[in-house]
């Protein structure tokens, strides 16, 4: 079972006003590229450990890649670690904003 939940896609925005939330996209340079959500931190999954520090513990975070799987992981990952994240369900796919 996982350690955090889902917010579904098209209710991401109405998430992140209501919990002061910070929007981490874990997607690569390319995808950034196609567009991301407005404010969004810009780490790529692999970077994540290293750049861990740069994630705010004081706040929710909602994770946001293509299609919900990569940052599904990071979601669990950060929520083993100590901090209150959140997977965006569908990623950017759902939106429209990547094939």
């Amino acid at each position: 079972m996982p350690g955090f939940v889902s917010v579904p896609a098209d209710q991401w925005e109405t998430w992140v006003n209501d919990n002061d939330a910070t929007v981490l996209d874990v997607r690569q340079p390319a995808e950034w590229e196609l567009g991301t959500l407005p404010d969004a931190v810009l780490i790529s999954l692999g970077d994540i450990v290293d750049r861990l520090e740069e994630l705010p513990k004081d706040r929710p975070i909602l994770c946001v890649c293509r299609s919900g799987d990569r940052s599904s992981n990071v979601a669990n990952f950060l929520s083993f670690n100590g901090y209150d994240a959140v997977n965006m369900a569908g990623g950017m796919k759902a939106l429209g904003m990547q094939d």
